[in-house]
């Protein structure tokens, strides 16, 4: 609470739990004295604002959800309150989650805390400076491209994305429906391995849940002297928008990983550009189709311009959302219409399919995929704000293991100019993140 104080001007929580933190510490100490306590006693968490808790605000970094209280918890939420987690406080986050710098809350940009002229990434921004400037031990963010590893890697922390389907998205306000993924930050692989095996499982609440068994992460996180087989996708490396001081850096790991023992060679992906177009097309008209619940109708903002049924429904919409959120919204209602579906949506959906093979494919002669997790380091406000196809590139190395559903984790890997963090990203197969966390841990030992 102390931290959080300190650090008020980074702008990384929009509300803070202090006299509830306090309480719910009270009664975890009373659990731990009788031995009656869970398997998160203490720890203390915070949330995106796009996850349902009960009795607290949620407004996705919006205004179209003004004032609005969650009236449940979502099934991740939930399952770290039964576990004893401390609940400190919910993030500020990029509108709906869209964005990759936080530059698009309605609650104003949250500062990197390494350089406060510098974006923390997005969407997830608030949950990442969270953990970075020690306000929480772990943060719980989404990632439907990128939303958790991004800014991990732009926040020299720990930012893990799991298979599409491992946690339940049951209480997670939807953009991209069939990409995203409640994602954990934090500073140690232990405790995320820790929160990750507390919040997947099955799930009554959401249909598209996986019911297979979940392992005990926390308890598998030495490789032992398992050599692996690595790939690392030629095409990532010899991109344009790429800084040659994170080239190097992969390279430089790369290297130590052939220094010890382990296999590294270098794969074709000749689908590579079209990654970026398949995400953009598929997750718009996802979040067309999802926003267009808020209507001004049964909660949130409702415009008091109105005056007919069909200016309450214009002027809400174009008066709670952003500028951002707007552009998908027409963007995705653009390439759902009838005379666009095929050539871009029904196209967009059979590419997908082929990223996704040619991915799997991939990782059934390799153990992991590495690359870079982000082109550049964290780049100053307002830089890209006039290009938004510079700003989409932001995602370039993220996407891939979204659009395939494949579990991805981006871990620190040194510093560039400006002692800025750099991260390096590792992919695995399908329910592979024991594998994965195991051997994020030994990758940061080596370092």
């Amino acid at each position: 609470l102390t931290n959080i104080q300190d650090k008020q001007h980074l702008n990384a929580l929009v509300e803070v739990y202090a006299n509830e933190a306090k309480q719910a510490a009270k009664e975890v100490d009373t659990k731990i004295a009788n031995g009656t306590a869970g398997k998160l006693a203490g720890m203390v968490i915070t949330l995106k604002d796009v996850l349902c808790h009960k009795d607290h605000g949620l407004q996705a970094g919006s205004q179209i959800l003004k004032d609005f209280h969650s009236q449940f918890n979502g099934t991740a939420v939930q399952k770290l309150i039964d576990e004893d987690a401390i609940i400190i406080g919910r993030n500020n986050c990029d509108e709906f989650a869209m964005g990759s710098s936080n530059e698009n809350s309605s609650f104003g940009n949250v500062l990197n805390d390494i350089d406060n002229e510098r974006v923390p990434g997005g969407s997830s921004g608030g949950s990442a400076v969270a953990v970075q400037a020690d306000m929480c031990l772990i943060s719980l963010g989404s990632d439907t491209g990128g939303s958790v590893r991004q800014p991990a890697a732009f926040c020299g922390i720990i930012g893990l994305k799991p298979t599409y389907s491992r946690i339940s998205r049951h209480g997670l306000i939807a953009y991209g429906s069939s990409f995203d993924c409640i994602g954990i930050f934090g500073k140690e692989t232990a405790d995320v391995a820790l929160v990750l095996e507390v919040i997947s499982g099955s799930d009554e609440y959401d249909s598209t849940v996986s019911h297979l068994q979940v392992p005990e992460y926390s308890k598998s996180l030495d490789v032992n002297d398992k050599k692996f087989k690595v790939a690392y996708i030629k095409e990532t490396l010899t991109s344009e928008g790429l800084d040659q001081e994170i080239k190097d850096n992969v390279e430089y790991q790369i290297g130590k990983l052939e220094a010890n023992g382990h296999t590294v060679e270098s794969v074709d992906f000749p689908l590579l550009d079209y990654i970026l177009p398949t995400y953009y097309i598929l997750t718009t008209a996802e979040a067309s189709s999802n926003l267009s619940r808020f209507d001004g109708v049964k909660y949130g903002y409702r415009s008091p311009n109105a005056h007919s049924l069909e200016s309450m429904y214009k002027q809400s919409r174009s008066e709670g959302f952003g500028d951002e959120v707007k552009k998908r919204i027409m963007l995705g209602t653009f390439v759902l219409s009838a005379s666009y579906y095929d050539a871009y949506y029904n196209k967009a959906q059979k590419v997908r399919r082929l990223i996704r093979d040619a991915s799997k494919e991939i990782l059934n002669q390799y153990d992991f995929i590495i690359a870079p997790t982000t082109p550049t380091t964290a780049f100053k406000f307002g830089e890209h704000s006039t290009d938004p196809l510079s700003m989409y590139l932001a995602d370039l190395y993220t996407v891939q293991a979204s659009v395939s559903g494949l579990p991805a984790i981006s871990i620190p890997s040194g510093t560039g100019k400006g002692n800025l963090p750099i991260g390096i990203q590792v992919i695995a197969d399908d329910f592979e993140e024991e594998k994965l966390l195991a051997f994020s841990e030994y990758l940061l030992k080596l370092n």
